[in-house]
């Protein structure tokens, strides 16, 4: 008869790097967590996946109305300020909702997080990922006023489209790492978080064009390197619209400042993720 096997998990100590034989191992779990996000967030309304059109293209008509028509704000290189608009709203609603959404997931799924052991990196990574349902859903706009305004997108803007979501993937789950850890803790993140993300968008060339910033060349310069989605939105327009030129620059600032504000959010998030079941 063998002998009854005892086996101890212990929390790791100091920073441990991530353990990619166990994600993998637990991406069975991670596609049914996506799942979840998605159908919950549809389930039992009317409109269902139509609120993701629904949200960004009422927030376009009524921005268009206040900042264009009342305040006189242009695009800048010629683009109608709808679809300019448009644009930078479509990846500012991802990265707003995956950073209120990574932040939440610990607290969210305290259940989970408290009985069974599993890679807590995947509860804030499947709402990152979820977020692009929701981006796909409302491109079909942008595509119909692509259309209706006769744009075409370049072949440089469709090449580094992937470059542009992967910086925006990169800082959205970055920040919201911190973030989900602080809410772990501190229950104040998630009062101050919609206050955080609607600063934010007003220091991110979502309503306006970077080149109104031209005669404050060190602000300019501040919010390319620590405002990744300043480099993302200004160059998907020029990518995705064809009206302006790629800014190598701020693609080059926005990659840079994604993958570091990655690694610090990733690295907070190990060091203290052995205390989550005791405190969430």
């Amino acid at each position: 008869m063998s002998q009854p096997v005892e086996i101890t998990i212990r929390p790791p100590k100091g920073f441990v790097g991530l353990n990619w034989r166990e994600l993998w191992r637990f991406r069975d779990l991670f596609v049914v967590l996506a799942w979840r996000d998605i159908s919950v967030r549809y389930k039992q309304t009317v409109l269902g996946a139509l609120w993701a059109i629904f949200q960004p293209l009422v927030t376009m008509v009524i921005f268009t109305f206040i900042f264009n028509r009342v305040a006189k704000v242009e695009s800048g290189d010629g683009t109608p300020y709808p679809i300019f608009l448009y644009v930078g709203l479509l990846f500012w609603q991802y990265y707003s909702g995956t950073l209120t959404k990574a932040s939440d997931s610990m607290v969210l799924n305290a259940g989970m997080v408290q009985k069974i052991y599993f890679p807590r990196l995947i509860l804030p990574a499947a709402s990152a990922i979820t977020g692009f349902v929701d981006l796909a859903v409302s491109s079909i706009i942008l595509v119909i006023m692509m259309i209706y305004y006769g744009f075409v997108p370049h072949l440089v803007g469709i090449a580094i489209l992937p470059c542009l979501l992967v910086c925006m993937l990169l800082s959205s789950l970055g920040t919201g790492l911190v973030l989900a850890s602080l809410n772990v803790k501190y229950r104040d993140v998630r009062y101050a978080l919609p206050f955080l993300i609607q600063t934010l968008m007003y220091v991110t060339p979502v309503i306006y064009p970077v080149a109104m910033l031209a005669k404050y060349p060190i602000i300019k310069e501040c919010m390319l390197w620590l405002n990744p989605m300043s480099g993302v939105i200004s160059n998907a327009r020029a990518g995705i619209l064809g009206n302006s030129p790629i800014d190598w620059h701020a693609l080059l600032a926005s990659t840079v400042s994604s993958i570091i504000l990655f690694v610090i959010g990733l690295y907070y998030f190990r060091a203290t993720e052995r205390y989550f079941a005791d405190v969430v």
